[in-house]
């Protein structure tokens, strides 16, 4: 089996890559190299003869139609998209391009690829989508998304992403493209670009500096380990239902305010400061806009129809990702230079005016 996978050198496409390879599939690696892409997620399977890489945008359509062309792909996994909340805010445009134009490139260039090689009937695009498009849900443990919640995005990335979905199942309502999506609660875990809120606190937590909190901490969300996801994922492409969605939890719920301080609390015990603890240096600052308030991933579809759940609970997962942290300054530190790192996004004035 053949694998195209968009946004492979990214955090959670490299962890498919690397998934897929292992488990014998050939993967092609799609990939424009912007600012979150580090080919070095992919360095373990670099050399493998399953492996090979195409630099391409997904917003370039005669690159998308030439690398079908050239791999001939069984399966597309379609992950490419620009996802941090907090740049949507300040430049929503490359949003709209990349996650909305983009991915209506590479739902047509798979449609002329599908039916120029007959239709096959094992064919399919897999879109990997977000809870986020789903909205906010009340504090109310009992109300989580399930894969017919209303969406109600809330933020230029998620009304792009949700606008991505309702692409996909166009495509296949209209051109009979054999399509399947799943929706993810909060990934995290090694390689995970070091503008996100966990990276950020473990780095932050090792050169002393403060630990940003939005608001008061209280902003709930589901976390998934990114290897738990990466294994769904696959599951998803091979088995899942055509014109189905599936959504993807890790069913470890946790406050902004819980989560960081389980990670103070593991950096304590393996590398704690010289004076006082990690906790010290929790700082709360002000909201994003339209900050949701709580997410929550129902994966009973997923469990019952594919027999997947996640392996992982985020105290474990975030242990493997303190300790991969502590191991792997040599792939982080280079990336602090990237633009926008280490800085407070998303409140600019021109976002919020």
């Amino acid at each position: 089996m053949k694998i195209l996978v968009t946004g492979g050198a990214g955090f959670i496409g490299s962890a498919v890559v690397r998934l897929a390879v292992a488990r014998g599939h050939r993967v092609v690696n799609l990939d424009a190299l912007t600012y979150a892409a580090c080919l070095s997620n992919v360095a373990s399977v670099a050399d493998s003869p399953l492996y090979a890489f195409e630099q391409a945008d997904i917003r370039d359509r005669a690159a998308l139609d030439r690398v079908f062309g050239t791999h001939q792909p069984d399966i597309v996994m379609h992950l490419a998209a620009e996802s941090h909340v907090d740049r949507s805010i300040d430049g929503p445009a490359d949003f709209i391009e990349t996650n909305i134009t983009g991915t209506f490139n590479m739902l047509e260039a798979a449609r002329t690829y599908w039916i120029a090689h007959g239709r096959p009937e094992g064919f399919r695009f897999h879109h990997i989508s977000t809870d986020e498009v789903f909205g906010s849900l009340p504090a109310d443990p009992a109300m989580l998304f399930t894969e017919t919640t209303p969406y109600d995005p809330r933020s230029p990335y998620s009304a792009s992403k949700a606008s991505s979905d309702h692409l996909v199942r166009a495509w296949g309502e209209t051109y009979g493209l054999p399509v399947v999506l799943s929706n993810c609660s909060n990934n995290y875990g090694p390689y995970h670009f070091p503008e996100k809120l966990i990276p950020v606190v473990i780095l932050n937590a090792l050169a002393g500096e403060a630990l940003p909190i939005y608001g008061d901490g209280s902003n709930i969300r589901d976390w998934l380990y990114v290897e738990d996801h990466a294994d769904a994922l696959l599951l998803v492409a091979q088995q899942g239902q055509t014109g189905r969605s599936y959504n993807i939890g890790g069913e470890n719920e946790r406050t902004n305010l819980q989560l960081v301080q389980t990670i103070c609390a593991i950096l304590d015990r393996l590398h704690p400061r010289e004076t006082g603890n990690y906790g010290d240096l929790i700082t709360f600052v002000t909201d994003r806009p339209g900050h949701d308030a709580r997410y929550a991933i129902d994966p009973s579809r997923i469990r019952s129809e594919l027999g997947w759940s996640p392996s992982v609970t985020v105290e474990e997962g975030l242990e493997r990702t303190v300790r991969w942290y502590l191991e792997n300054e040599d792939w982080w530190r280079p990336l602090l230079a990237r633009a926008g790192v280490g800085q407070r996004l998303g409140t600019t004035e021109k976002a919020t005016s």
